[in-house]
């Protein structure tokens, strides 16, 4: 597929998977950057790429193209040991004395100050990436500096340190700075306390299985790699700390073992949570480790999971014909968005340019490209400290991710349906197709339905995730939430639990306190009409009607979907059982066919398999699953 800037020709021998080498990404950093720097203010301080502005107003977003450009600079220039053929440094240089000058004023090229975060605090997430970027550059950019500007800087990146982040990965940023000031012999108390601050913090938003929380509360996400283990285990590499480096490398190897795996054959990430127009960050933490060793990924393996997912979007349409990352996921998506998304948003994506902190001799780039997990056998994961139930199909190369534990929910917030959030609401997510808009039928999702409204799913709380063998389960349990009428009704929650096995996932609710006259809704993947996919959804128990529901909006997959729904009357406590699957095969096995007997007796539900003659068993009361 044509891009819009040159890249070198494919190697198929050493990249048997994507063809891509070092070299294609040094060629997309080049032209991603090029591209970018003909928005630049006269003085090159801001770079005021075109778009919608973000919440936090025109000249932020100038700095955020200014700073996140920056970071793509640096890992590229800091790789190639100084190489700088394209004079990128010289640029940055200019637009940081520039930008220094007079912070705050409204002129042409002034900076904005860092302040707190609820008062237009994106300045701060913006100075990680400059001090990041001037760490890995120290040699041939900050050492060349004349002193008054060295001052001017040190004093505006200060401001991270001297204000209030956003209560959770903010408090990195202050830590990249400190990490930046002390590297350069102008540590003192204050950067100090920024970084146990955020030593401490890591500490205790470690949850296990390699994942942390984004902030107090339960938000697993992508953030985890791009920022929660990037930025810590990072700053421990380039410092050389030791006790550091095993403490979060440990951490991060876990946490590739399961990361690793939600990636599907095309090369694209999960289709989950926030920031999602960052795009090919997501293999960022997969490169930190091959970088640093702390992987249990071979270097082949490690090349073609970041190669893939590089791949992925610049064949997507990802970069436009001007050469600069759009807003979305593809190409422009709106409900992929956030009000904190403006135009050099997408540019944290830099963040996967990591991967050229390895020089061209590390294993990285000189092994054999080697298959990815998820082109294996059929698997299924469970991850019990974030709630996930990971689900890879070889045939289709296809990867599910089921949510029983991930809701960005802060934890000093309240539950409302007004704030429903389909990146983290649905019940389960793909690496091909994206969740429906708020404003369309909801998919993969149990509504309960009162007085002709349907519930919403916000804070979830896991009840466990466990399996093996090619089995996997994960529960959790969710108070509904109406939009209009009353918010909630006394006494109603929902249990459930996804089983998954092969490409099937049985889908198993228990509906407690409904009221007399209301009905349920399951609904399942939501594909395209042209898609090579096939959404099927069987009810096996408490399901009287089967249908198909329109999502005219479409997903971030295609501009128009269609799901299937199941629907029936309930009142006071109700099992749900169905049996969903999301398949790439042509001639998928009926779901009828796939199971030899539902019995369900009480709370206790009993589910045989066709194939093997194997059986499942949960039980709501105590919750158990079991598979034999």
């Amino acid at each position: 597929m044509s891009h819009p800037f040159a890249l070198p020709d494919e190697d198929r021998e050493a990249s048997p998977y994507t063809g891509y080498t070092r070299a294609h990404w040094e060629a997309t950093a080049d032209g991603l950057l090029e591209a970018a720097w003909r928005w630049a203010t006269p003085g090159s301080a801001l770079l005021d790429l075109p778009g919608r502005p973000s919440a936090s107003g025109v000249r932020s977003d100038g700095l955020e193209g200014y700073a996140r450009t920056f970071l793509a600079a640096g890992f590229r220039v800091a790789g190639a040991e100084g190489g700088d053929p394209h004079g990128w440094l010289d640029r940055y240089a200019d637009g940081l004395a520039a930008g220094t000058l007079t912070p705050g004023r409204d002129d042409t090229e002034s900076w904005p100050l860092i302040l707190d975060h609820h008062v237009r605090g994106q300045p701060m997430v913006e100075s990680a990436s400059v001090a990041i970027g001037l760490r890995l550059t120290t040699p041939w950019l900050w050492d060349r500096l004349e002193s008054g500007v060295q001052d001017r800087t040190e004093e505006w990146l200060r401001g991270a340190l001297r204000h209030t982040p956003a209560p959770n990965n903010w408090y990195l940023f202050p830590q990249a700075v400190a990490g930046f000031l002390e590297s350069v012999g102008r540590g003192d108390a204050e950067t100090a306390r920024a970084l146990d601050r955020a030593e401490e913090l890591m500490e205790g938003w470690y949850r296990g299985d390699g994942w942390y929380a984004d902030g107090d509360g339960r938000a697993f996400d992508h953030y985890n790699g791009w920022a929660l283990h990037l930025y810590p285990m990072l700053h421990a590499h380039l410092a050389g700390d030791k006790e550091q480096s095993a403490r979060y490398g440990g951490r991060l190897r876990e946490h590739l073992g399961g990361l690793s795996l939600l990636f599907g054959s095309d090369g694209a990430p999960i289709h989950f949570g926030r920031s999602l127009t960052y795009r090919f960050a997501a293999g960022s933490a997969v490169a930190l480790g091959a970088l640093t060793g702390h992987t249990p990924l071979s270097p082949g393996t490690s090349r073609r999971l970041i190669s893939g997912t590089l791949r992925y979007f610049l064949d997507r349409g990802a970069v436009g014909e001007d050469g600069l990352l759009g807003l979305g996921w593809h190409g422009p998506h709106e409900a992929t968005l956030q009000t904190y998304s403006g135009p050099a948003s997408p540019y944290w994506a830099s963040k996967g340019f990591v991967s050229l902190l390895a020089p061209a001799g590390h294993p990285l780039w000189t092994a054999t490209e080697e298959a990815a997990p998820g082109e294996g056998p059929d698997q299924v994961l469970a991850l019990p400290a974030p709630g996930f139930l990971v689900q890879s199909t070889r045939a289709d190369g296809i990867v599910r991710l089921h949510n029983h534990g991930s809701d960005h929910v802060r934890p000093h917030e309240g539950e409302s349906a007004a704030q429903e959030d389909p990146l983290y609401s649905r019940q389960a997510y793909s690496t091909v197709t994206g969740p429906t808009a708020r404003a369309n039928h909801a998919d993969n999702h149990l509504a309960v339905v009162v007085a002709g409204v349907r519930s919403h799913r916000r804070r979830i709380h896991p009840l466990g995730a466990g399996g093996g063998g090619g089995w996997g389960w994960a529960g959790s349990w969710h108070l509904p939430l109406f939009a209009s009428g009353p918010p909630t009704v006394p006494g109603m929650r929902v249990e459930s639990v996804t089983v998954a096995r092969g490409r099937y996932e049985l889908r198993a609710h228990r509906a407690l306190g409904v009221p007399a006259g209301s009905r349920v809704e399951q609904t399942g993947w939501a594909t395209g009409r042209d898609d090579a996919l096939t959404s099927a959804l069987h009810g096996l128990h408490g399901w009287e009607e089967h249908e198909e529901v329109r999502a005219p909006q479409g997903t971030a997959y295609t501009n128009w979907a269609v799901m299937p729904r199941l629907s029936g009357a309930a009142e006071g406590t109700v099992i749900l059982l169905s049996l969903a699957s999301l398949t790439g095969r042509s001639d998928p096995v009926p779901l009828p066919e796939v199971l030899s007997g539902v019995r369900v007796d009480g709370c206790r539900i009993e589910v045989g398999w066709t194939d093997d003659g194997s059986t499942t068993r949960i039980d709501f009361e105590p919750l158990t699953v079991t598979h034999g």
